[in-house]
């Protein structure tokens, strides 16, 4: 039979006052915190876009490349520099200045996105088709394929197929986001969407005399309504004319979206549309004539 040692009740508390003390005692930090933060020296043109989109609108224009703020879903690259400063320009020039102009100054500060991010290349899906842009929350409109500008600068149609169309595609989503449009918009072609079949025949091909704009109209009623304002603003009224006449019977379902689009944006924003597209087609034609200078990053 074993036999067990009991100890004195006072040798017990001293020895839990050992170890009390042995493993309480305070340990000295280390001041210096092991979270390094990247600082990054501004240069010119980080002071050209803090005086032309932060001091006067709050807008983040970020270029340099963030994985957080890039879609984990593709394979991004960042953006060149000398691109990033011409896409700055056109987003100034073209969008910003544009709404100034039209709307006021005050309506810019208001709906406009606090942040622009930029990667160099499109975003490809496996279905065959690119994303150009995002909106995301009302917040922040994301452009791709910064680095392929060059290509595109010298001609207006392709800058709006690959970037300015885009933006106000986009901006218009956030515009929609603060107040929808009229749920009557859907009805007119509500049984034509055909969410990721748009770029599929028939729908491709055919979506004029199916009453579309464009063959990703068809992809929802909010896609619908972002591509007639966009496509709208960003045409002049003879590229408007002709595709009517193209879209045959299919026009007046498009002409009957366009009269809901022209009254949301008078009733909600007090913006005219038509005056919203006559300035953006002479900005536009500043820019393929060379009158704004896209690299001068000076301070004025």
């Amino acid at each position: 039979m074993k036999t067990k040692a009991i100890l004195p009740f006072q040798v017990i508390v001293l020895l839990v006052a050992g170890i009390c003390a042995v493993g309480c005692q305070k340990e000295e930090l280390n001041p210096n915190s092991v979270i390094r933060v990247a600082q990054t020296q501004k240069n010119d043109f980080d002071r050209w876009l803090d005086v032309n989109f932060n001091i006067p609108y709050n807008i983040e224009f970020k270029y340099r490349y963030e994985l957080n703020e890039s879609d984990l879903n593709y394979f991004t690259i960042p953006a060149e520099y000398d691109c990033s400063i011409m896409m700055a320009h056109l987003v100034k020039y073209l969008c910003v200045e544009t709404y100034d102009e039209v709307a006021g100054i005050t309506f810019t500060r208001t709906y406009f996105p606090k942040m622009f991010f930029l990667t160099g290349e499109w975003e490809y899906r496996n279905n065959g088709t690119i994303i150009l842009g995002t909106a995301e929350g009302g917040k922040k409109i994301f452009l791709a394929g910064v680095n392929l500008l060059p290509e595109y600068i010298n001609n207006v149609e392709d800058l709006n197929t690959y970037y300015i169309k885009t933006i106000h595609h986009e901006f218009t989503h956030i515009l929609n986001q603060t107040k929808d449009f009229p749920v009557e918009f859907k009805a007119i072609t509500g049984s034509g969407y055909v969410a990721d079949s748009w770029n599929e025949e028939p729908y491709e091909s055919h979506h004029l005399e199916y009453g579309f704009i464009t063959d990703y109209s068809q992809y929802s009623e909010d896609e619908d309504f972002a591509e007639m304002l966009s496509e709208y603003i960003t045409h002049t009224p003879e590229w408007w004319d002709r595709t009517m006449k193209a879209a045959g019977d299919g026009a007046a379902s498009i002409m009957a979206k366009l009269d809901i689009v022209r009254s949301y944006m008078a009733d909600a924003f007090d913006i005219d549309l038509d005056e919203l597209r006559r300035t953006v087609n002479r900005r536009q034609q500043d820019i393929v004539n060379g009158k704004v200078d896209l690299h001068d990053i000076t301070i004025k």
